[in-house]
């Protein structure tokens, strides 16, 4: 049997076409940039290149910065500096200075990264400045990509804003930005643009006018000289028979894709009317469902057992009393739960609340790698062998009459195979909130289930975490920053800078890496086009293109 990448080293001489460049605007800590810089293949290498990110919030741009400074080295995102490792495993006290061991690398990153709020008349000169170089050395041959802030679209929070006397999403001081994401689009004109949003956009009527049907105008004309044709990337075969695409069309429903997370965002994708007009119907960017669903358990199982901090009083025994309330409580007013919650806690109970640690045990590497249940692909492109520990995963604190209620939610969880209502809490265990059993706090405590995909992760797990409650009832507590990442998907050596709510936040807001990969795929066989149609220059007609690919694979 011949392998594939061995029969075009034979018949091509390493040439490479150009690394697509890609504009990452409303950035975040880097999910999408992360998924396209990662799309690599045997013959060519990395597909894409990212040449800037921007972005106003100052962690995230630390963030952002790191990773762009990583990416400068030829091994990403392996075998990276044995400093960063030293860092990340503990061996240095504090994050080197970059700017001085490698200094070269460190200015090509801070160029990458732009600290801007688009919109803003104070960075809004040095900003088009910088697409209109970017302009004038790629050409047209780029990708944008970028989610608007989705505050006054998302349906969290209108709710949360809908008793406010006066509210109009109108006024919200981030309504419109799409339209600085449609003017960065007429701007650059690429061949390919990709905008993401939460599903609430589909509904936000402005005067009780719809606002997605404005802003699918405003991208189809957004072109200057080239108008744009959208589609969506999960397809119904009448969109391939030409029809225009419905609202729900663009919506992309993560846990589909390999995705151990319930997360459904809008994916609108504008291809420039150039390349619409000629793509073949079979080149047009989708994505294909995953064979398997992987869940909380798959790809957070094997992590290092922790126990939450206390508010209060924190200590082993104080830990134990608490739970062991809790635990009392629960044999008694849930009787049907009296044996999982001895199982979870004989350990505990004989040790005196110290079986679990705080910190995770640093030279317990083997807790560390993914369980194999992970898909390969995906425990390949989130683990690091050069990891001794995980970054970013230290506990929160929690209230002590919380841990009873975190331990009752997990048990229930196992139990039931999915998260308990507020009227199935014991009432021994009922915060204390005179609306607790109003119908407004049903799903105050959500835990996640360990054998489904997770509930959709947000920005709003840095505010609290009982709607993110560890599965593990022997942990009594709620997802850590690394575990958070880890169900969206972020490789184990990708560090969020900032203190714990800022990392919270990053992790919450972000697109999942690893679908930024799969849509970054996707988008290839309209680059192949365009190399071989528009701009063939850009490639040298030696080097297989993605249909060339698929061919020998199909042939074999």
């Amino acid at each position: 049997m011949y392998n594939c990448t061995t029969v075009f080293q034979e018949d091509h001489s390493g040439l490479t076409s150009k690394p697509i460049p890609v504009i990452d605007v409303f950035s975040g800590p880097g999910g999408l940039a992360e998924g396209f810089a990662g799309c690599r293949d045997d013959f060519q290498g990395s597909r894409y290149r990212v040449v800037l990110s921007v972005e106003s919030d100052k962690a995230a741009v630390r963030t952002l910065r790191l990773r762009a400074f990583l990416r400068t080295f030829p091994d990403f995102p392996r075998n990276l500096p044995s400093e960063y490792y030293d860092f990340l495993n503990g061996t240095l006290g504090e994050q080197p200075d970059w700017s001085k061991l490698y200094g070269d690398n460190w200015e090509q990153a801070c160029e990458e990264v732009m600290h801007c709020t688009l919109g803003n008349p104070e960075t809004e000169d040095p900003f088009r400045r910088k697409i209109q170089d970017l302009k004038a050395q790629y050409g047209d041959r780029t990708v944008l990509v970028g989610g608007p802030p989705c505050q006054a679209y998302s349906l969290a929070g209108r709710a949360r804003v809908a008793g406010i006397q006066g509210y109009a999403p109108v006024n919200h001081p981030k309504f419109k930005l799409y339209e600085e994401y449609v003017n960065v689009l007429k701007e650059l004109q690429p061949a390919v643009a990709i905008l993401e949003n939460v599903k609430g956009i589909l509904s936000s009527k402005v005067e009780g006018t719809p606002i997605f049907p404005t802003i699918e105008e405003d991208l189809c004309s957004g072109g200057g000289k080239q108008d744009y044709e959208l589609y969506g990337l999960v397809h119904r075969n009448d969109l391939l028979a030409g029809l225009d695409p419905k609202a729900n069309d663009y919506v992309v429903r993560a846990e589909e894709h390999g995705i151990p997370q319930a997360r459904h965002r809008v994916f609108v994708v504008c291809l420039r009317a150039d390349i619409a007009s000629k793509l073949a119907w079979d080149a047009v960017p989708r994505l294909l469902k995953s064979d398997s669903c992987v869940s909380v358990n798959d790809i957070i199982g094997d992590m290092p057992k922790l126990r939450s901090r206390l508010s209060r009083e924190h200590s082993p025994e104080s830990w134990l009393r608490a739970v062991q309330d809790g635990y009392n409580k629960i044999k008694r007013d849930a009787p049907d739960l009296t044996e999982l919650a001895d199982k979870s806690f004989k350990e505990e109970l004989a040790q005196g609340g110290t079986a679990i640690k705080v910190v995770p045990d640093d030279t317990a590497f083997e807790k560390v790698t993914l369980p194999d249940t992970c898909p390969a692909e995906l425990r390949n492109w989130i683990q690091d062998q050069g990891l001794k520990k995980l970054p970013n995963n230290e506990t929160r604190s929690h209230m002590s009459g919380d841990l009873a209620r975190y331990l009752f939610a997990a048990l229930f969880g196992i139990k039931k195979g999915r998260s308990p209502t507020a009227m199935e809490f014991p009432p021994s265990l009922a915060p204390d909130h005179k609306n607790w059993l109003s119908g407004k706090f049903s799903d105050r405590y959500r835990v996640q289930v360990s054998n489904k995909p997770s509930s959709t992760v947000t920005s709003h797990i840095s505010k609290d975490g009982h709607y993110f409650i560890h599965p593990d009832p022997g942990q009594c507590r709620s997802l850590t920053v690394r575990e958070a990442a880890r169900l969206q998907t972020f490789p184990d050596n990708y560090y969020f800078e900032g203190n714990r709510t800022e990392q919270y936040v990053q992790v919450g807001n972000a697109v999942p890496p690893y679908l930024a990969l799969q849509i970054a795929r996707s988008l290839l066989s309209v680059f192949d086009y365009y190399d071989r149609e528009i701009r063939p220059e850009a490639v040298s007609p030696s080097v297989p293109n993605q249909r060339d690919i698929e061919q020998v694979h199909a042939e074999r």
